[in-house]
């Protein structure tokens, strides 16, 4: 692949609290509000507190999940005297930060989030982005204290519903186990290092660095799996203790993945994938049990910063 030669990254926004009750995103945000960090080296720094009525109340959110109401769709909806909070806070997000798919928009945008689920330190990203690859594969490299996995959805960026689709470039950093509402030292640790690997990155990359381009692993979404549930739509079993907390071990045909309540396993039926979010307390609600991808190799260009 050819060297690639990309404009500078000059404004990055920081958010926390998309889901009010992930606290580690709150208090990085809110520590480098306090300290005023609105710029480090070349780069301009917007640290923004997403959701602040759901992080009041001390839930996920009020009205709708906010992190699924950034689509082309929702955000050019019109707003009216019953549009639910979180709708009119995304679109007040996206004036801010945006607007998506302009050249007006921040050039990334990183959303922090914690999980119940067992899954280390985790990028969740839309397209194949270079910028994207490039500082996943750095902090992969330089973190050692947890694993660091990449996630890929592959949805158009006009149907891509979080908040970093707002960015020219995004991407999510998922971190867990973490139960909702607590904050766990180690954990804000983990996202700190990984914020501050992305800053320095950034500096580097502006002054004129060079890097190298490569492969990485990543996940790619490939389908949800309900728990099982009764003619009432009830569920009838929980996630089987080899799956619990076993996020990206490879399941295979046979393995068992729920208990009933009547002490019944239930197996897995399907081509060999890896689960992750694993009985993840905010999926309940969504119907979702686990999700399931497919690894797949990335290969990326070397960059360099473009010259005006």
């Amino acid at each position: 692949m050819e060297r690639a030669a990309v404009p500078p990254l000059s404004s990055v926004a920081i958010c926390g609290g998309t889901h009010g009750n992930e606290l580690t995103g709150v208090y990085i945000v809110k520590e480098m509000q306090k300290q005023k960090t609105d710029k480090v080296g070349s780069v301009s720094i917007t640290s923004v507190v997403t959701n602040p009525r759901a992080l009041d109340a001390g839930t996920r959110y009020t009205e709708m999940d906010l992190n699924r109401c950034f689509t082309d769709v929702l955000l050019s909806s019109p707003v009216t005297e019953s549009t639910p909070y979180e709708l009119r806070r995304a679109q007040e997000l996206n004036a801010q930060l945006g607007p998506k798919g302009s050249a007006e928009a921040v050039d990334l945008l990183i959303d922090l989030h914690n999980t119940t689920a067992n899954m280390g330190l985790c990028l969740i990203f839309y397209s194949i982005d270079w910028i994207t690859l490039h500082i996943y594969k750095h902090i992969q490299n330089k973190m050692s204290s947890v694993p660091v996995r990449a996630i890929q959805l592959d949805i158009p960026i006009s149907d891509a519903y979080s908040l970093e689709s707002v960015g020219k470039h995004g991407f999510a950093i998922e971190v867990g186990p973490q139960p909702n509402g607590v904050l766990r030292a180690d954990i804000f640790n983990m996202v700190k290092e990984a914020v501050d690997l992305t800053l320095a990155w950034l500096q580097e990359f502006n002054s004129g660095r060079s890097y190298e381009g490569g492969t990485v692993e990543a996940y790619t979404f490939v389908r949800s799996v309900d728990y099982p549930r009764d003619s009432a739509g009830k569920i009838t079993a929980a996630i089987h203790q080899d799956l619990q907390d076993n996020d990206f071990k490879l399941l295979r045909s046979g393995d068992p993945i729920f208990l009933t309540f009547s002490g019944e396993t239930l197996k897995y039926d399907g081509e060999d994938l890896y689960p992750f979010f694993v009985n993840e307390c905010a999926y309940y609600e969504k119907k979702i049990a686990f999700h399931l991808a497919q690894r797949k190799t990335f290969s990326f260009p070397s960059i360099c910063v473009k010259k005006d």
